[in-house]
């Protein structure tokens, strides 16, 4: 591979080169196959558990309401993103293909960012129906109504989209001067954009898209479970404190999960600080790929009603005998 990134290195200002090189798990490509094993296992655990609580919500009527709704369109947004990453995760463990072509590279890019803006946007979405139903408990059923759920979906469809729909197109048209060699094992708006000359307009408008939602998203719902602690410290008896404790344990778990790699390789990436090539690899998949296959487990376990339904569902129905 070496060879190759010497070879394909420009000297000059050219515009997008048909293919970017992937960074895969250092020490694996002499044997890139047994670790494709884990990644399917990764991905099919993933799969089947959000698609456990896609059908379970989907077929009880009980569950639609809106923190359910909201973890819908979690599970949506987990399956999405691991379907994202898969076709070069899966070219680096079995091929050992570095290689991709920039159309491949670009349509990747966008719909990883969808889906993790998606799932950060349900997060905090998922954080405002909370604080709404311990804060204003009286007034949540009029404030979190049919109608203003179809307006935070269609807020959050904008954001994602919206957002998201220029970068292929200004990423293609942007000169590069470096060799186009990626730090990940799958192409990111922030990491394709360093690679261009100096002056490019895409990385300016990519560290905006990056700000508005995982640099805003995070404060937003840390603000809202300062909120929810101040009134879970002025409740009367340690048990209605636990009881509202609990139904927000597996969101904020879900929350931590999801944004603590993302600060820590963030400030890897900005702080230079020496850490292994391994190891920030591994924290790159912690990322992306740990929310999707932990949340289902997570909200099975935390959610007693999930967890009712789902076992209720799969219980053998009993015929009875006519006497």
């Amino acid at each position: 591979m070496s060879a190759f990134l010497t070879h394909s290195a420009p000297n000059t200002s050219t515009l997008m080169a048909p293919t970017f090189l992937l960074v895969g798990l250092p020490g694996l490509s002499a044997v890139p196959s047994w670790w494709a094993i884990p990644l399917i296992t990764v991905y099919l655990l993933s799969a089947l558990g959000n698609g456990a609580i896609l059908w379970i919500i989907a077929l009880e009527p009980t569950l639609h309401r809106p923190m359910y709704f909201f973890l819908f369109l979690l599970s949506v947004s987990d399956v999405g993103l691991a379907t994202a990453l898969m076709p070069t995760l899966l070219g680096l463990a079995c091929a050992n293909t570095h290689a991709v072509s920039a159309s491949a590279c670009l349509l990747q890019m966008f719909f990883v960012h969808v889906f993790s803006v998606m799932e950060s946007s349900v997060l905090l979405a998922m954080a405002l129906d909370r604080a709404l139903a311990i804060c204003r408990p009286l007034h949540y059923p009029t404030l979190l109504t049919n109608g203003v759920i179809s307006k935070i979906c269609v807020a959050i469809a904008f954001r994602c989209l919206g957002l998201h729909l220029p970068l292929p197109f200004l990423l293609a048209h942007m000169p590069y001067c470096r060799p186009q060699v990626l730090t990940h094992s799958y192409c990111l708006h922030p990491d394709m954009a360093r690679l261009s000359c100096p002056g490019g307009g895409g990385a300016v408008y990519s560290l905006f898209v990056v700000l508005s939602a995982m640099g805003l998203d995070p404060l937003l719902i840390f603000f809202s479970y300062g909120l929810i602690g101040r009134v879970l410290q002025g409740l009367g008896s340690r048990e209605d404190r636990w009881k509202a404790g609990q139904t927000c344990a597996a969101h904020l778990s879900a929350v931590l999960l999801f944004y603590v790699p993302m600060v820590l390789l963030a400030l890897i990436d900005r702080l230079r600080m020496p850490v292994p090539q391994p190891a920030h690899t591994l924290l790159s998949y912690v990322h992306f790929l740990l929310p999707p296959l932990v949340n289902p487990i997570l909200y099975s376990v935390k959610m007693k009603e999930i967890r009712e339904r789902i076992h209720k569902r799969l219980q053998p129905r009993k015929v009875g005998c006519a006497q």
